[in-house]
């Protein structure tokens, strides 16, 4: 099961780090997976993912239950809402399809406005202890 886990990790930190760079593609939820799976199969993968920039700079302060910036929210919401459209646009004969799409695009919208926290600009670099995602907080004594 643990090769399973490091396969999946490394597809999704492949997919992350093209999301990072790609408009279209991205990021967030290809690092998650890649953090949950390495969390999973090693413990030294698990340590070495969170030291780097991707996961600092992409999901450090949600995983820790701060929240996201409001740049941050736009730029996911405009991603996804484009990919949407995109979709809603190729589905003119479908109009199942558009409908199931405008309200996933609708309950994405009024979740990233109102579930996420907001932090204001410049946030999300306190010191705080990170989570390891096997449900355990790294011990700072050892």
């Amino acid at each position: 099961m643990k090769i399973l886990y490091l396969i999946l990790g490394f597809l999704g930190l492949g997919l992350g780090a093209l999301g990072a760079a790609l408009p279209l593609l991205p990021a967030f939820p290809f690092l998650m997976l890649a953090a949950v799976c390495f969390a999973k199969s090693s413990q030294r993968l698990n340590n070495w993912f969170l030291q780097t920039k991707l996961y600092k700079n992409n999901l450090e302060s949600f995983v820790q239950g701060r929240g996201m910036t409001w740049c941050t929210k736009i730029r996911i919401m405009a991603i996804v809402t484009l990919t949407m459209a995109f979709g809603f646009a190729m589905m003119g004969r479908v109009p199942v399809g558009r409908v199931v799409l405008a309200v996933v695009w609708v309950f994405h919208i009024l979740y990233f406005v109102f579930g996420i926290k907001t932090l204001p600009a410049g946030d999300g670099r306190g010191r705080e202890i990170p989570l390891d995602f096997a449900g355990a907080e790294e011990d700072d004594a050892a």
